[in-house]
């Protein structure tokens, strides 16, 4: 059926509620082999697996004469429908197929044009006027139609073809809910009414999860799970899930700058080691998911270098304030921050490969205060905070951790040891709940049931609201807290945002970030954010530990090569020096 002009929906949940509420499942979590923007790492070993190494130069092989780029990463896609994932796996290679309306600058967090031209935001009316000549790669050409059907199937659950409640991803809602309606002006410029202002919304229309996908494929039915038609650099060719192996060809069609490769394969080799043996070995031009271990090998080796870039990310423990009467007094939280020597976890497990955390927001992030220093290691000083907030004699708690490595947390179990270490010197006894289930452990402490918990965060778009909101705001207004409390339970109401895993609930915090996202002027937003963060280290709802470096191998003969902290893989900008 054909889509109307003007689409409305029914009121979806705020940018406060339902945009934190949900993307609990986005940046930090997911399936056990994803990430939003970067590849799980797996455990290290030295044992290399040679028919991973093995299928890819095949592949090479069966390039013929044509320029073949491999990409290596630790596990394969799940999806490559955009609108049913919020995996990082499954983005690398959507951002290679489809295009956004608006696009990130490789390697930063600025905003390009995209399948939009020209974009504004003023007031609650958001204005794009779209790009005449850009065709999917079955051959329509691209117009407002398309973005309107796209926005239907993801929103819509009257819509014909309605992505189902089934399989939408949590991205929808989160990106798009302060969405009220969707307008066209001809075939080429889209307006969109908010339910109020906020900042953050073109960046969010940069997510992979807004990928725009052709009116006619949606209205065919079209399985883009695994027959992803789009507009982007490279087309979809072919996907061989028992070799784990995605193939692109190139789109010499394609509105922006073309490939210098003909062909881009996607290959899982699940062990870091033998990924990193086999980008040495010529079975692969650029590999991810590289642990302490892998980066050594890469670094001292001739043939590949070892890239780095600061990750927009961060990885902390929870208290649970909610649960443990003793995480509820501030000097406690400011104790164990003191007691956990964060420095040496970061030396000696992450062995240079990230910094200590101080707060919330990684460095380069709009709000960042880079005169607060991480707490400093000093068991006298925790001690005696304890002794002033009645605990002298210490207590217990359990500290929940995932057992599988994620690229905030490399090394969960030793870390968590380290924790447990330190604070016995204090006398606090915490015993270490290991979870090998990553779902089950995502359920768990969405639950609430951890005292306190390891999780992180790796922003979706860069925004300073993609990390307070989500992570410390419980999506609750502040007079929906509780008299005398800086902390809410998740049952004050049915709107609360459990990935706030703190349950922590201080009002100043929330009025900042609230205001700090309704704000359109940057210096205005910089200080909102600059006290939130200030607010968040003094009251440490955190143990705030890392912010990890983006790592990634690349062959010698790889020219161009962008590490993008968020969206990407830029692999058109990519070219083979033969």
């Amino acid at each position: 059926m054909a889509p109307s002009d003007r689409l409305n929906r029914r009121s979806f949940l705020k940018a406060a509620g339902g945009a934190t509420a949900a993307v609990t499942l986005a940046g930090c979590t997911g399936d056990e082999e994803q990430d939003t923007t970067t590849t799980e790492a797996t455990e290290e070993t030295t044992e290399e697996t040679e028919t991973e190494a093995g299928t890819t130069e095949e592949q090479e092989e069966d390039g013929g004469d044509g320029t073949l780029l491999t990409y290596a990463r630790g596990s394969d896609s799940s999806s490559l429908d955009p609108q049913a994932t919020t995996s990082g796996e499954d983005a690398k290679v959507m951002n290679q197929v489809y295009d956004r309306l608006i696009h990130f600058e490789p390697g930063e967090s600025s905003l390009v044009a995209g399948l939009a031209e020209d974009y504004s935001l003023e007031g609650t009316t958001a204005t794009l006027q779209l790009r005449e000549g850009a065709t999917f790669h079955n051959g329509d050409e691209f117009t407002a139609d398309d973005f309107i059907a796209t926005y239907d199937r993801f929103l819509d659950e009257d819509y014909e073809y309605f992505v189902g409640t089934e399989n939408q991803s949590i991205y929808g809602d989160y990106l798009l809910g302060v969405v009220e309606s969707v307008e066209k002006d001809g075939d080429y410029t889209l307006t969109m009414e908010l339910g109020e202002e906020y900042a953050p919304f073109l960046a969010n229309l940069a997510v992979f999860a807004l990928a725009v996908l052709p009116q006619s494929e949606i209205e065919s039915e079209t399985e883009f799970s695994d027959n992803p038609v789009g507009t982007g650099p490279f087309a979809f060719e072919d996907w061989n899930t028992s070799d784990q192996q995605i193939r692109l060809s190139a789109n010499d069609d394609y509105w922006g700058e073309t490939p210098n490769v003909d062909e881009v394969v996607f290959t899982a080799i699940s062990e870091n080691t033998s990924r990193a043996q086999t980008l040495l070995s010529g079975g692969a031009d650029i590999i991810d998911g590289i642990g302490a271990q892998s980066a050594q090998v890469i670094d001292g080796d001739d043939s590949a270098s070892l890239e780095k870039v600061p990750g927009l990310n961060i990885g902390y423990m929870a208290f649970n304030m909610a649960r443990v009467e003793a995480f509820r007094d501030k000097q406690v939280r400011q104790a164990i921050s003191h007691a956990i020597d964060t420095q040496a976890i970061v030396e000696n497990i992450y062995r240079g490969q990230a910094t200590q955390a101080s707060q919330p927001l990684p460095p380069g992030v709009l709000g960042r205060d880079d005169d607060i220093d991480p707490y400093e290691y000093d068991t006298e000083k925790a001690q005696s905070l304890l002794e002033e907030a009645g605990y002298g004699d210490g207590f217990e708690f359990e500290l929940a951790t995932m057992t599988n490595p994620r690229p905030y947390f490399a090394s969960p179990v030793q870390t968590a040891q380290t924790v447990k270490s330190n604070l016995s010197e204090i006398g606090i006894e915490m015993s270490i709940d290991q979870q090998s289930s990553w779902d089950s452990y995502l359920t768990y402490i969405d639950e609430g049931k951890h005292d306190a918990c390891f999780i992180g965060w790796i922003s979706d778009n860069g925004d300073p609201d993609n990390f307070f909101s989500p992570l410390l705001h419980p999506s609750i207004s502040t007079d929906e807290v509780p008299d005398d409390q800086d902390w809410a339970a998740a049952d004050v109401s049915d709107d609360y945002n459990t990935g706030n895993y703190a349950r922590w609930a201080n009002t100043e915090f929330m009025d900042a970030v609230d205001e700090g996202k309704t704000t359109y002027e940057e210096g205005t937003r910089e200080e909102l954010y600059l006290e939130a963060s200030q607010i968040a280290h003094e009251e440490a709802p955190w143990v705030f530990i890392t912010h990890t470096e983006e790592l990634r191998g690349v062959n010698n003969r790889i020219q161009n090569f962008t590490i993008a902290p968020i969206s990407g893989p830029y692999l058109n900008l990519v070219s083979i020096d033969e």
